[in-house]
């Protein structure tokens, strides 16, 4: 009993207790401490590997990009048009050109595509002066936005409930794009600066060339669902248009807008059939490509050869619309290494050097994604 113990028991007995709570709190503070560092340890480690990865993905990039442009300048050098049949469009050979520049680890996507494939938007108006329709442009949209259009709403009739004619999208557009005018609306429908400092937010028409495609976004009608299309079996006008194909002069500038029927998809050649005529698109896309024996059966090269396609003989393109040549390539490049993605989309120019003669490609555009 209590009273039979000595005066100080009690003191050394709650001393031990307060000691051995101390000793307790002092571990868990240095295993959470030990586990922070661990954990900070672990995340720099990981930090840095990611980073040397990015590194070393950002080179395959650019190596895959280097292998793009030494093939379009190939195939510059060997052939005076621009095809579906070319190597710089068949994956297996461009497969093959990426095989001879292994990596010890990860892999490279590489896919080339013919800008002159799209419509380019800023032919819809004649510059140097932008103020008037290129008359055959406006055509070639109007039957280009007629077959999106038609289809979004066969598809789904809420999609277009406010967009049902092509001016609906061909005039702002043009407004958008045309200046001197005096911010005079084009039709009914179309937009200047005074529609759009009532949105908002406010912003400002360009009155100029559009410097990218997504820009078409801002531009009155031009609809989320009709620009990227929320449905993979619809078309989007984004997949088939581009901001590239500026033919510069002394002191002056222009856009011909001309198609190559040689890379245009079905879309696209559907739009520069006349009216009536679309249906022959999708046999005119599979002529480009028809081979026996490992060899393509027609050849490409005039502007009119689309006639020998089967039932294409009275067809009449526009000859203002058409071309069979290019020299602007979109490359999309993508690398991967230890589950790490890293893409780019760029955009090129081949031009001839005046001294040297020799050929390259000139970077109009380089975009990391």
């Amino acid at each position: 009993m209590d009273r039979h113990l000595p005066a100080d028991y009690k003191v050394h007995k709650d001393n031990k207790g307060i000691a051995l709570i101390l000793t307790l709190s002092v571990i868990v503070v240095l295993v959470a401490v030990t586990f922070e560092l661990n954990w900070q340890i672990q995340g720099s480690l990981t930090g840095a590997a990611v980073m040397r990865d990015r590194l070393v993905l950002s080179q395959m990039i650019v190596s895959g990009v280097d292998i793009a442009q030494a093939i379009l300048i190939k195939d510059k050098t060997s052939s005076e048009i621009d095809s579906v049949q070319e190597d710089w469009a068949n994956p297996e050979k461009i497969e093959a050109y990426l095989s001879q520049i292994p990596f010890d680890n990860g892999k490279i996507r590489l896919i080339i595509s013919d800008e002159r494939g799209r419509i380019q938007v800023n032919s819809l108006v004649q510059f140097p002066d932008g103020k008037e329709f290129n008359a055959p442009q406006r055509d070639f949209w109007f039957r280009f936005m007629a077959l999106i259009l038609s289809q979004q709403e066969t598809a789904d009739a809420s999609l277009t409930e406010e967009i049902v004619e092509p001016s609906a999208i061909i005039n702002p557009v043009k407004d958008w794009l045309d200046s001197g005018d005096n911010d005079a609306i084009t039709g009914l429908n179309g937009a200047e600066n005074d529609y759009y400092k009532d949105l908002d937010p406010p912003y400002e028409c360009r009155n100029g060339p559009f410097r990218n495609v997504e820009e078409l976004t801002r531009v009155r009608g031009i609809t989320p669902d009709l620009f990227y299309a929320a449905d993979a079996q619809l078309m989007g006008i984004s997949n088939y248009l581009t901001v590239y194909g500026l033919s510069a002069a002394k002191d002056r500038f222009t856009y011909d807008g001309k198609i190559n029927i040689n890379t245009a998809d079905i879309p696209v050649l559907a739009a520069l059939l006349p009216i009536g005529q679309e249906f022959f698109a999708p046999e005119i896309f599979n002529y480009r490509l028809e081979s026996a024996d490992g060899q393509f059966l027609h050849e490409l090269t005039g502007p009119t050869w689309y006639k020998e396609v089967p039932g294409c003989a009275d067809v009449d393109i526009d000859a203002a619309l058409i071309t069979t040549q290019s020299d602007l390539f979109r490359i999309d490049c993508g690398a991967m290494i230890n589950e790490i993605q890293m893409t780019a989309s760029v955009v090129v120019e081949r031009v001839k050097e005046k001294e040297s003669g020799k050929w390259y490609c000139k970077v109009l555009n380089w975009s990391n994604e």
